[in-house]
C-alpha cells in the first residue's frame, strides 16, 4: 500500500495536497461517502499535517477540484505498455483522465515498465489531475492474459492451474507476482477472473474456459481458489479486480470480439454470484462488470448499462462500496452499436464508477458527454459527484491522496527518508551502510555496504536509464529514483 511519511508531507506541502484555488466549484459540495477507514492518509491544513479517514480526504482533494478533473477521475484510458503514444498522454494532460491501463504485452521485463510508470506519474500536475496520482492497472491473471511479462516478472499459469494448487502454494506464490508487479510501478491488477465455467462448456466459451481463465468448475472451488489469488497479490499492497460481474460464464460469445453476447440462465439469485461476494469479503475494491446482456435479470441492457445490475445487485444485493468499472468500452464489438458518449453517459449514470476504455481516441467523445450530461441533469450529476467520490476513496485508501516527493533530482534527507521507508528499514535520512545494503540488495548489486560505479550502474538499469557512466548520484539518476517512489510509497 502506498502511504506517505508525515516528514514528505511537511517538506513538500506545495506539491502535495495543499494546492488550492484552482476555480470555482461548478458542483456543490457533495457528502462524504463513508468506507471503512485503511491507513489514513495525511492532508495538509494550513502548516500542520492532520491524519484523515479515507472519505475526509478524498472529500478534501474533490472540493479542491475543477469540474473537469473531477470527471476525469471517471476514466481509466488504455496506453501500450511498450510506450503511451500522444493520445494517451493528452487524455491526461488535457481531458484530466485519473487512471491508465497498460495494454498489450512486454516480454522486456520490470526496468522498461519502471520508467514508464514514473514518468507517467509527473503527468498528474496540478492543472492535470490537481495532483491526483493515476490509478495504473495491468492485466495479470496468468497464462494467456499477462501483460508484464519478462526478467523480473514470473511467468505465471492460467488461473485453471493456480486452481489445482493448494492454499498455501498459490498464497506463496501470488504474494510473489504481487510484489513484482507492484515494485514495477503498477498498484491495480484488473484479475481475478471469478467468472464460474461448467467443465462441459468450456471449450464452447470464449471469453473465460476457452483460455483457461477459471479457477474451477464450480462456484465453490473459484471463491476458494479466486480468493486465495487475491488475497496472495493483495498483500504487496495491489488493489485487486473482481470480474466479470454477474459472469460471463454462460455464454459463448466474447463480448470484445462479438456482438450480441446474451446469457440465458444467470439470474438475480444465482450461485454464480457466489465467487463475486466471496472476491469483495476478500478485499476486492474493484468489481468489473460485464458488457453481455442477461435475458434473466434485465433483457433490456448489457449489464454495464443496467441500473438492475449496478445499483440494484452491485450497490444493493452485494452493498459493494468500491469501484464499479467497466470492461473495455472502447473498441468492443459488444457495445458498438452505442457511440463512445452513450456508453460513458449509460455507464456513469446507471451507476458505475470507472469507464476503461483500451482506445484513447474516443475520451474526447466520452469525457465531452459525461460533461455535457453533468452540466443538464441533476440527477445525473449526483451520480457523478458519488462515483468521484468513490474513487478518491479508494485511491485514499491506498495512499494515493499523501503527500508525493518533490522532483528535485537533489538526494538530500527527504529523498533519503522516503528510499529507506520503501526498503523498510528505519528511516533516519542518512544513506549509511545499513541503506546501501538493503538498497545493493533490492536492486541486484553486491550487497556490500559502499556505493559505487558498480551499484550507480544497478540502479540505473533499475529505474530503466540508460547508463551514463556516472560513479556517484547524479541529478539525473536522483529524478528518476524520485519519480520512482512516487510510485511506491
Amino acid at each position: 500500500m502506498r502511504s506517505r511519511p508525515v516528514s514528505l508531507l511537511a517538506a513538500s506541502l506545495g506539491a502535495a495536497l495543499a494546492l488550492v484555488g484552482v476555480g470555482v466549484l461548478a458542483f456543490p459540495a457533495a457528502p462524504v461517502v463513508s468506507a471503512s477507514p485503511a491507513s489514513p492518509p495525511l492532508v495538509a491544513a494550513g502548516p500542520v499535517a492532520l491524519a484523515l479517514t479515507p472519505a475526509a480526504a478524498a472529500q478534501a482533494v474533490y472540493d479542491r477540484m475543477t469540474t473537469a478533473q473531477r470527471i476525469g477521475q471517471l476514466f481509466m484510458v488504455g496506453g501500450a505498455v511498450t510506450g503511451l503514444g500522444s493520445a494517451t498522454t493528452t487524455a491526461i494532460s488535457t481531458y484530466h483522465v485519473g487512471n491508465l491501463v497498460l495494454t498489450g504485452r512486454t516480454t522486456t521485463g520490470t526496468p522498461p515498465v519502471r520508467y514508464l510508470t514514473g514518468r507517467v506519474d509527473t503527468l498528474t500536475t496540478a492543472a492535470a489531475t490537481s495532483g491526483v496520482p493515476l490509478f495504473i492497472a495491468s492485466d495479470q491473471e496468468g497464462g494467456y492474459v499477462q501483460v508484464l511479462q519478462g526478467p523480473g516478472f514470473s511467468r505465471m499459469p492460467t488461473a485453471l492451474t493456480q486452481g489445482t494448487w493448494s492454499d498455501t502454494t498459490l498464497t506463496a506464490y501470488a504474494r510473489t507476482w504481487g510484489t513484482q508487479v507492484m515494485r514495477s510501478g503498477v498498484d491495480v491488477d484488473l484479475a481475478p477472473v471469478m467468472d464460474t465455467v461448467a467443465k462441459s462448456f468450456a471449450s464452447l466459451n470464449r471469453p473465460i474456459g476457452y483460455y483457461q481463465r477459471e479457477y474451477g468448475y464450480t462456484p465453490t472451488a473459484v471463491a476458494d481458489k479466486g480468493t486465495t489469488f487475491l488475497e496472495g497479490m493483495k498483500a504487496s499492497g495491489l488493489a485487486m479486480t473482481a470480474k466479470h460481474f454477474p459472469g460471463l460464464g454462460r455464454v459463448t460469445g466474447n463480448t470484445d470480439t462479438t456482438a450480441g453476447v446474451t446469457d440465458t440462465v444467470t439470474t438475480r439469485t444465482s450461485a454464480d454470484l457466489v465467487p463475486f461476494r466471496a472476491a469483495i469479503s476478500a478485499g476486492a475494491r474493484l468489481l468489473m462488470v460485464s458488457s453481455a446482456y442477461y435475458a434473466r435479470i434485465d433483457a433490456s441492457h448489457p449489464a454495464a448499462f443496467s441500473p438492475t445490475v449496478i445499483r440494484g445487485m452491485i450497490r444493493g444485493d452485494l452493498a459493494f462500496s468500491g469501484i464499479v468499472i467497466s470492461d473495455d468500452l472502447g473498441n468492443a464489438k459488444q457495445v458498438a452499436a452505442w457511440s463512445p458518449g452513450a456508453r460513458a453517459v449509460g455507464f456513469i449514470g446507471s451507476g458505475g464508477d470507472v469507464v476503461l476504455t483500451v482506445n484513447p481516441y474516443v475520451i474526447p467523445a466520452m469525457v465531452n458527454a459525461v460533461t455535457a450530461r453533468a452540466a443538464s441533469d441533476s440527477v445525473f450529476r449526483g451520480r457523478v459527484q458519488a462515483a468521484v467520490l468513490r474513487v478518491l476513496t479508494v485511491k485514499a485508501q491506498y495512499g494515493l491522496l499523501s503527500a508525493r516527493l518533490p522532483i528535485t533530482g537533489y538526494f538530500g534527507p527527504l529523498t533519503k527518508t522516503a528510499l529507506q521507508r520503501w526498503l523498510g528499514i528505519t528511516p533516519t535520512g542518512i544513506f549509511d551502510s545499513a541503506t546501501i545494503r538493503a538498497l545493493q540488495a533490492r536492486i541486484g548489486a553486491p550487497a556490500v555496504g559502499v556505493w559505487g560505479p558498480r551499484s550507480m550502474a544497478a540502479m540505473q538499469s533499475y529505474l530503466g536509464l540508460y547508463l551514463d557512466g556516472a560513479t556517484t548520484w547524479n541529478t539525473r539518476t536522483v529524478a528518476g529514483l524520485q519519480r520512482y517512489l512516487n510510485t511506491q510509497l
